[in-house]
């Protein structure tokens, strides 16, 4: 454990020293640059900061900030490098920047291009007022995200497998029963309760004689039909007389005489008349002919 951190922290070192050599190369075009495009002795010195400081700053929050606002922080970094890039890129083609012999405001020969490259370079700090206020607010609101505790963890994974053991059992196992030792038995000394006189000879008893069982008379089976359970008493019985077809028919003309034609349906019959369900739609369809016809005559 020991080595594995000294091993992070010599690489954290290498990786510091690296970014002040690369800074402190990156310096003099960036200086230049700033003095091409009319800024001071004192803007051109700070210029470099403007740039590749705002560089680790995002670097700084890409390691802080999670989700959008690390993919955020990771474009600013991205186009600040390529800013920086582009900025030593025309240092390097444009020898009179070495010198500070170049026209005012001249990076290129071809005005296009010299207006992007100007434009660029005077954008820059603003952008590095924008950007490093906006990642310095997130940084500062981050709240990560609470660990949980190893022993919470350990508690509640021994619980589920507890519930799952007790769960997947066949029968529930009883607890095993443990004796009170306030209620067993105290042991006794046997060896002091023994009598020391000879113990007498017991008489012999004679063994009892035993009854003979009486075999007692069993009642015969009786061969008179049982009566069947669950019958309904005649009393019970509906004494209403069956109905036949035309009296049911000369029921449902009488019941249905001032029903409109959508009211004549079976369960409106078979509710009027009392009747089964069979007989009802049948003589709804009956009902329904005969006032077919009738309107058909008269018409």
């Amino acid at each position: 454990m020991n080595l594995h951190r000294k091993g992070r922290a010599a690489l954290v070192l290498a990786l510091v020293a690296v970014v002040g050599m690369a800074f402190r190369v990156s310096w003099n075009a960036l200086r230049d640059i700033a003095g091409a495009v009319g800024a001071d002795d004192t803007a051109a010195m700070l210029y470099p900061f403007v740039v590749d400081g705002l560089m680790a700053l995002a670097l700084i929050a890409t390691l802080v900030l999670a989700d959008r606002d690390r993919t955020f922080a990771l474009r600013v970094l991205g186009a600040y490098t390529v800013a920086s890039l582009v900025l030593n890129y025309v240092h390097g083609l444009v020898p009179e920047l070495h010198g500070r012999t170049v026209d005012w405001g001249r990076l290129a020969d071809w005005d296009p291009a010299n207006w992007a490259l100007v434009l660029l370079a005077t954008s820059l700090p603003v952008g590095s007022i924008y950007f490093g206020s906006d990642l310095v607010a997130k940084v500062l609101h981050h709240r990560p995200a609470p660990i949980p505790a190893a022993s919470t963890n350990a508690e509640e994974s021994t619980g589920i497998d507890t519930k799952r053991s007790t769960a997947d059992l066949p029968v529930s196992t009883p607890a095993p029963i443990t004796p009170n030792a306030a209620t067993l038995p105290r042991p006794v000394a046997v060896g002091f309760l023994k009598s020391t006189l000879p113990a007498k000879p017991s008489p012999s008893i004679a063994p009892v004689p035993a009854a003979p069982i009486e075999r007692r008379a069993v009642a015969a089976e009786s061969t008179r039909p049982r009566r069947a359970t669950g019958r309904v008493p005649a009393v019970a019985k509906s004494t209403r007389p069956k109905r036949t077809p035309d009296q049911l028919l000369a029921e449902a003309r009488k019941a249905t005489a001032d029903w409109p034609d959508a009211k004549v349906t079976g369960e409106g019959i078979r509710r009027a008349i009392h009747t089964s369900p069979a007989n009802a739609r049948s003589l709804r369809d009956t009902l329904l002919a005969e006032r077919a016809a009738t309107a058909a005559e008269a018409a």
